[in-house]
């Protein structure tokens, strides 16, 4: 004679007999769900994640109880990573971050179950399509971060040789160039023609026009700095750098007129950046605005007091 099946949980003093448990969890009757959601906690916490996990999904979303949220949460995105369901801990890692932003223990499930999901998917290139250029891009991605800068570029030469305006590729090779440590003197000019040859494959990288403006800003280019940092800005509107190099070549080029509105930009879109709110300062106390500058000078004070920053400025001249 064959038995139904049973499962005791001493938890909650439920008996689960016959019919599929996650069909008896849902046909728990609360006000609030609470009830089934502390049934389905209680599953998890057994072991039984293939039966528990669909009331979790349900709980986590619908139970009013924030404590008991919380735990339908934990235990549904624990149940979701052992179980390999990705899209399901997605849904729990996105009701989680929205309700319990701060908690620490959320913080730290969320930190562990981003970087598992990040290792499967980068096992699953690397397994499905180990010779196509993402797999290539992910592994010298890896070689950057552990600052092995020859093997990253021979990755990048490598995704080239199989896709040659695959866009995104020259631009970090001449990223990574000028990452180098003990550059040779000629590296500038290297990775000048690889962010070139990016907006050649792709003129809509803002990235690629703002390090060409960078470059010729050290250079003290300023024409060639005003017109690439100025088409970054065009192409990435919350591109604070981009604006606060505008307007640092502009008062180098003694326009402070026109510096005026580009780091206006650049102080609204960085308000915490001590750089901006210097060369703002310079650009109001040159155009006759005395208090403004006065006021730009005081944050900027105040920034570099709390965190020690330096400030670069378009010019070595001071304010008068």
């Amino acid at each position: 004679m064959s038995f139904p099946r049973c499962v005791i949980l001493a938890s909650t003093f439920l008996l689960f007999c016959g019919a599929p448990l996650a069909a008896q969890i849902v046909a728990t009757k609360s006000p609030d769900s609470s009830n089934v959601a502390r049934t389905a906690v209680a599953l998890a916490e057994s072991g039984h994640c293939a039966d528990a996990l669909p009331a979790l999904r349900k709980s986590v979303r619908q139970v009013s109880d924030k404590d008991m949220k919380r735990k339908a949460g934990l235990a549904g995105l624990h149940c979701a990573m052992t179980l390999d369901r990705a899209d399901s801990a997605l849904d729990f890692l996105n009701v989680m971050a929205r309700e319990f932003p701060d908690d620490p223990d959320v913080l730290y499930a969320e930190v562990h179950a981003f970087s598992d999901l990040s290792t499967r998917a980068s096992q699953e290139l690397a397994l499905k399509a180990p010779n196509s250029a993402p797999a290539h891009e992910l592994l010298a991605e890896s070689y950057e971060s552990q600052g092995k800068w020859r093997e990253a570029e021979k990755e990048y030469r490598g995704i080239l040789t199989l896709d040659p305006n695959l866009p995104g590729i020259h631009f970090r090779l001449g990223r990574l160039l000028l990452s180098r440590t003990n550059p040779s003197s000629d590296v500038a000019d290297q990775a000048k023609k690889e962010f070139e040859q990016e907006l050649q494959i792709d003129p809509s990288n803002a990235g690629a026009e703002y390090v060409l403006g960078e470059l010729a800003r050290q250079n003290q280019q300023w024409d060639e700095a005003v017109n690439r940092f100025s088409r970054a800005a065009k192409l990435d509107a919350s591109f604070a750098e981009a604006f606060l190099g505008l307007g640092m070549s502009l008062l180098a080029e003694k326009k402070y007129a026109d510096a005026l509105s580009p780091l206006e930009a650049a102080v609204r879109l960085e308000p915490k950046s001590p750089d901006a709110h210097y060369n703002l300062a310079m650009a109001y106390t040159r155009t006759g605005h005395k208090e403004e500058g006065e006021k730009e000078f005081a944050i900027h004070k105040r920034l570099i007091g709390n965190d020690g920053g330096e400030v670069q400025s378009a010019q070595p001249e001071k304010a008068n």
